[in-house]
């Protein structure tokens, strides 16, 4: 016997997300960041400490990010006090600062043979591709943040960007400088980005005891 068309059985996939941890991804505390790169340094991970380093000054998008060349961050062979790069999400340029630490992991990493004659400061192992992708680059921050006992569902990519980036508004409180750093066109993506409206909502009430 056929099954008409009014009541043939109504396919419903699982939602992507079921059973994951969603949401807009934490960024480090400063403890976490130095123990990070403690372990990167013990390691003699030259890679994974310019990589880590460069993600937290820069503040760059993760396609941003893997897609940096050589000629972006050094000149004449020493790394650069700071650099720009054309956003792809906006097509519009964005400065960040290469502070002395990154510096240092940059100039480590540049003198390691894997970057021989490189163009890209992360080149892929694949001969099939450039750079280092950006899945590659999320199981990277992954182990990272497992590295130091955290859960990586609740951290993420846009962690590594929204680290300075939340530290920078927690000490200042200047926002239009965030803003700027990030690359946002408006005031209130930074806003939402950062989540400053929920946090200082949370503030408010852990001080006001009942």
């Amino acid at each position: 016997m056929s099954t008409s068309p009014a009541n043939a059985p109504i396919y419903r996939p699982n939602p992507w997300n079921k059973g994951r941890l969603v949401g807009q991804k934490r960024p480090l505390a400063p403890k976490h960041v130095w123990s990070i790169r403690i372990r990167l340094e013990m390691a003699d991970d030259r890679r994974g400490l310019a990589l880590f380093n460069l993600a937290i000054d820069s503040k760059l998008r993760a396609c941003d990010l893997v897609a940096l060349k050589v000629n972006d961050v050094f000149v004449g062979g020493q790394p650069r006090q700071r650099a720009t790069v054309v956003q792809r999400k906006t097509g519009r340029p964005v400065q960040f600062e290469i502070t002395d630490t990154t510096r240092a992991a940059l100039e480590g990493w540049l003198h390691h043979p894997a970057m021989s004659s490189a163009e890209f400061l992360f080149p892929s192992r694949v001969h099939s591709a450039c750079h280092i992708s950006t899945r590659q680059y999320a199981r990277i921050v992954n182990t990272w943040i497992a590295s130091v006992g955290l859960d990586p569902s609740g951290y993420g990519t846009h962690s590594m960007r929204r680290t300075k980036a939340a530290q920078i508004y927690r000490k200042t409180g200047n926002l239009r400088a965030v803003q700027l750093l990030l690359g946002h066109t408006k005031l209130e993506s930074t806003v939402r980005y950062l989540g400053i409206e929920v946090d200082d909502a949370l503030k408010i009430a852990e001080s006001i005891e009942l």
